[in-house]
């Protein structure tokens, strides 16, 4: 069995004192490859040295909609610079938007639509945040898939109503759960997980954040849970932890463009 977390964030200081043998947990339990997330730019270069440290670990450039005040043209030279030069860079994002803790709704719609236009430019897929902005995100998706033509990507960490992730999965998006989807409570959730269709559905940690059950409540998340939203959502689909673990890593490697390592 090979799994993919295609959402991390490993350059967290919660990470730091003891991130060798994290990252031995995770290669225990069949995780064989990784997607780190970026936040903002100063990011670039820690997230850069990490993915040079573990080969299994690849990664995005982006600005999180909860920092677009970090946002200028010398950011954005420095992610289209890296992005074409360094073959590990596998999507543009983590990008999107948050109305849930911001309320600067345009500053975000316009950093997000240039992340857009440098997913297209260079053909990678984005990594989509989405925060109490379902309606919003839509219709600027539908703009520029009017103006500028179709992305490739993924709702992230996803937490909308069935409805909602029928609008994404209309874009052509893929959708990616968290350790959310474990919570007893997320009922619509669930509902989502079970629509997905079987070639557009992915898994993540989101770590250090939401560690999924039975792990609820430690201090910090890591990419070895995985395991628990995986066996999770097999669950709710009604087929075996293996069965989802495969599909969820075609569909990984499809949309990152990543080959997994040969299995002795």
């Amino acid at each position: 069995m090979q799994l993919i977390d295609t959402h991390v964030h490993l350059n967290f200081d919660a990470f730091q004192p003891d991130l060798d043998q994290i990252a031995q947990r995770w290669r225990d339990h069949h995780i064989v490859r990784l997607v780190h997330s970026c936040v903002e730019p100063s990011e670039f270069k820690q997230i850069q040295n990490l993915a040079q440290q573990f080969p299994e670990l690849y990664y995005a450039v982006g600005v999180h909609p909860l920092d677009v005040d970090k946002w200028d043209k010398d950011a954005e030279t420095q992610m289209q610079l890296l992005a074409q030069s360094d073959p590990k860079v596998v999507a543009i994002g983590e990008t999107g938007l948050d109305f849930f803790k911001a309320d600067n709704g345009e500053q975000q719609q316009q950093v997000f639509w240039a992340h857009l236009l440098m997913a297209r430019l260079l053909q990678l897929p984005v990594i989509i945040h989405c925060r109490e902005a379902a309606v919003p995100m839509r219709q600027l998706l539908q703009q520029f898939w009017h103006e500028q033509g179709p992305v490739n990507g993924v709702m992230h960490c996803w937490g909308g109503t069935p409805e909602e992730t029928q609008w994404f999965l209309d874009l052509g998006f893929y959708v990616s759960f968290s350790g959310i989807v474990t919570f007893k409570n997320a009922k619509q959730v669930h509902q989502s997980a079970r629509m997905v269709p079987c070639d557009r559905i992915l898994i993540e940690t989101d770590c250090p954040f939401l560690a999924p059950v039975p792990v609820r409540g430690e201090r910090r998340n890591e990419p070895a849970n995985v395991r628990y939203v995986a066996q999770q959502v097999a669950d709710l689909r009604g087929i075996s932890l293996e069965q989802l673990a495969t599909t969820t890593t075609q569909n990984a490697c499809r949309l990152f463009q990543l080959s997994l390592p040969v299995q002795s």
